[in-house]
C-alpha cells in the first residue's frame, strides 16, 4: 500500500504506476491539487517551468496545456537530454500529464471554431506517443473553441485504455464552443464505462446553472463505481481574488470532490500564485501545504 500523495516523497510519488497513485489521490481525501499551465507562453518567471513555480506553491499534479506532443516545446525548459516529462520529473517530482483533445469535426457549434495540431488533438497517433514519453496521466478534455464533445470524448477513453498505461481524466469544464449539456449523468457513466479513471466535472461555481446537488450525485456515482472525481476552474475563475477561490475550493470539498483543479488564465499560461497557495491552504490548512511545498524533490 503506497503513501497518500498528500504525505509522500518525490521518489515515492514518481515510482507510483497508474493504480498505485489512483488510490494515493483517494486516500488523500479530498486535499489534492492539480494545477494546468500553458507551455507555449513565456512562463511567469521567464528562465524557470511553470511547473516548478505550480509545485512551489502546493500543485500535487502538474497538466501541461497546449502540448503538441510530436513537436513538444516546454517555455521555461532547456533542451537536453530525454524527453520533457523525464526533465520535469527530475525538476518537479510530481506527476506530469497533458491535455489531448478528441476534436469532432461534425460538431454543433456554438462559435467558431479554433483549428489545433494534430500533436494535440486526441488519436492513435498521439496516444501511443503519450506512452513512449511516459507521461503519468492524460486529460481527455478539449480548449474553448475547439470543437471537442462528449460523445468523442467516450470514444476516445476506449482508445486511450487500450494503448495508454497511465491515469485517464475525461470530461469538460466548459463548452469547448460546443452547443450541448458540459456535463450530464448520463456521460458520467458513459465514461466511467468505457474506462476513465478520473472523471472531470466543472467546478460548482463556474459554470452557469451547475450546482452542488448535481455534482453530489456525480460523486456517489463516481465513487460507487471506483472513479475518481476532479472538479476544473477552467472559465479564467483562477485569475479573480483569493477570497474566490477559497469559496470555490470549500463548495467543491464539501460535495466530495478527490482532486481540485486550478486552470491556467493567469499571468503567463499560469493561475496566479497566490491562489495556488489560497486553495491549498483552504482544502488542507497550514500544515500539509507547507509539508507539499517545503518537502525536498530530492527525498
Amino acid at each position: 500500500m503506497k503513501k497518500r500523495l498528500i504525505s509522500a516523497n518525490a521518489s515515492e510519488i514518481l515510482a507510483m504506476n497508474a493504480e498505485e497513485l489512483k488510490q494515493s489521490i483517494k486516500a488523500s481525501e479530498g486535499r489534492v491539487i492539480l494545477s494546468e499551465n500553458i507551455v507555449t507562453r513565456e512562463p511567469f518567471i521567464g528562465d524557470i517551468t511553470n511547473a516548478e513555480i505550480a509545485r512551489a506553491f502546493g500543485a500535487d499534479l502538474i497538466l501541461l496545456n497546449m502540448v503538441d506532443v510530436f513537436a513538444p516545446k516546454i517555455a521555461g525548459l532547456e533542451e537536453e537530454e530525454g524527453s520533457f516529462v523525464d526533465a520535469l520529473h527530475r525538476l518537479v517530482g510530481r506527476p506530469i500529464g497533458v491535455n489531448l483533445e478528441p476534436v469532432d469535426d461534425s460538431a454543433n457549434m456554438a462559435e467558431e471554431r479554433l483549428i489545433i495540431s494534430k500533436g494535440r488533438q486526441a488519436n492513435l497517433e498521439t496516444i501511443q506517443e503519450i506512452e513512449r514519453l511516459g507521461l503519468d496521466f492524460v486529460c481527455l478534455t478539449g480548449n474553448p473553441g475547439t470543437g471537442v464533445t462528449n460523445e468523442q470524448i467516450q470514444k476516445t477513453i476506449q482508445l486511450t485504455k487500450e494503448h495508454f498505461s497511465g491515469l485517464i481524466i475525461a470530461g469538460k469544464m466548459h463548452g469547448s464552443g460546443v452547443n450541448e449539456p458540459v456535463v450530464e449523468a448520463e456521460v458520467v457513466k458513459d465514461f466511467i464505462e468505457a474506462g476513465a479513471d478520473i472523471i472531470l466535472v466543472p467546478a460548482v461555481g463556474t459554470v452557469p446553472g451547475f450546482d452542488d446537488q448535481e455534482l453530489k450525485q456525480i460523486v456517489k456515482a463516481a465513487h460507487q463505481s471506483g472513479a475518481l472525481v476532479l472538479s476544473a476552474i477552467g472559465t479564467s475563475q483562477e485569475g479573480a481574488d483569493e477570497d474566490t477561490i477559497k469559496q470555490i475550493a470549500i463548495r467543491n470539498k464539501i460535495c466530495g470532490v478527490d482532486i481540485q483543479h486550478i486552470g491556467d488564465a493567469g499571468y503567463g499560461g499560469l493561475a496566479p500564485v497566490e491562489n495556488i497557495f489560497a486553495m491549498s491552504k483552504a482544502i488542507r490548512g497550514i500544515r500539509h501545504t507547507v509539508s507539499m511545498v517545503a518537502r525536498s524533490i530530492n527525498r
